[in-house]
């Protein structure tokens, strides 16, 4: 009998070892891991500062409660307010309890504000999380299907449309934030147009709302910058990341600054593991080693390189609809379903993700060399030749 719960479906590959932008199964076979744990290990798997900071908290303190000082924690705190421009974190686990801690902060912004229900506004074929909330933000109805009743309190609008925010803000008056993917991910790589979030960030401004952005996949030098918002120069009022934080050690965090860094209080919110010393730990080398060993540009110059290789080679085949990305989040959109690719590229020794049905994403690794690089996108643009 399977003791695990049938969530993931049934899984045929066994991975039992990491190194660099490789992973190798069960029986010896290695595959240039193209999706990185889903934008999780931007820095390759076993990297050795991440490995040397684990090893050396965990034989020091591995946990102690919030209610007492962590200074891993805080290091970790003051180095993503010092690139990021925002002043306050809250540490939790996932990407999803980042996202719960902002749709919570932003509910006790409104009330604060006398507003009566107060409303969050989300985008359609958006992605915030599996947690009743964050699952309810979703846009998403295959991700909520059997779910019902969910938590109210979310207006949904189209993704990058402006007008129909600003129609929004006109209808409801009780919008006080709005939480949104600057690149949304799950919904199939979509890269808005370049103004999108600055309009957005005029319209909180006009009507006293909170621009939360929802960086767990874009976050943490996945585009080609720290945080994505800051192609935009704009800066938000909250804002969560996780997935590439830890490098594969579960962390989140949520990040606010201004009247946001002070809603919560003692008592508003709180985890038992969030900001623990070992994940904190993680989270610093990993913050430092992007910045030290320039992997965020690298991941700029190397995103710019695939997006044009794939243009290129793949210009004359009718079957693509779109090559869209921003660094090295990319998004191949064929004009079919194309699940069954994620198992014709294994044979290629490529692990790659399909999303939004008709979508190839490809998430690798900021450490990917060249000759795999080149060997990602020969696979990738034979597979979808053959196809």
């Amino acid at each position: 009998m399977d003791t695990l719960m049938n969530t993931y479906g049934t899984r045929t590959l066994t991975l039992v070892r990491g190194e660099g932008s490789r992973v190798w199964d069960d029986q010896g076979n290695s595959y240039i891991d193209a999706i990185s744990g889903i934008a999780v290990c931007g820095l390759g798997h076993s990297h050795p500062a991440v490995t040397r900071a684990l090893c050396d908290q965990a034989g020091t303190l591995l946990h102690v409660s919030n209610l007492y000082n962590i200074p891993p924690q805080r290091q970790l705190a003051d180095l993503l307010c010092e690139h990021t421009g925002m002043e306050r974190v809250f540490f939790s686990n996932s990407g999803a309890e980042a996202n719960e801690a902002a749709i919570k902060l932003a509910r006790k912004y409104g009330a604060a504000q006398g507003v009566e229900r107060p409303a969050i506004l989300v985008m359609e074929n958006s992605f915030h999380g599996r947690t009743l909330a964050t699952l309810s933000a979703t846009g998403n109805k295959k991700a909520q299907e059997g779910f019902a009743p969910l938590v109210g309190g979310f207006i949904r609008v189209p993704y990058n449309d402006p007008e129909a925010v600003r129609a929004a803000a006109a209808q409801h008056a009780n919008i006080v934030a709005i939480l949104v993917e600057p690149v949304q991910g799950e919904g199939g790589v979509r890269v808005p147009t370049p103004g999108y979030l600055n309009q957005l960030r005029e319209i909180c401004d006009q009507n006293k709302w909170l621009l939360m952005l929802d960086e767990i996949q874009t976050g943490n030098g996945r585009t080609g910058r720290y945080f994505a918002f800051q192609h935009n120069g704009i800066q938000p009022d909250v804002l969560t990341t996780a997935k590439g934080l830890g490098n594969g050690v579960p962390i989140g965090a949520c990040l606010a600054r201004g009247q946001a860094a002070e809603v919560f209080q003692p008592g508003s919110h709180g985890s038992t593991f969030g900001g623990n010393p070992l994940a904190c730990r993680a989270g610093i080398a990993v913050v430092e080693t992007l910045l030290n060993d320039g992997l965020i540009a690298r991941a700029a110059q190397m995103g710019d390189w695939l997006l044009e290789q794939f243009r290129e080679r793949l210009k004359d085949d009718a079957k693509v609809v779109d090559i869209r990305g921003k660094g090295l989040m990319i998004g191949l959109e064929l004009d079919r379903p194309c699940a069954e690719l994620v198992a014709q590229a294994r044979e290629r020794e490529l692990l790659i993700n399909v999303t939004a049905g008709n979508t190839l994403r490809l998430l690798p690794p900021f450490i990917l060399t060249e000759a795999e690089a080149e060997q990602l996108v020969s696979g990738v643009v034979e597979l979808i030749r053959a196809f």
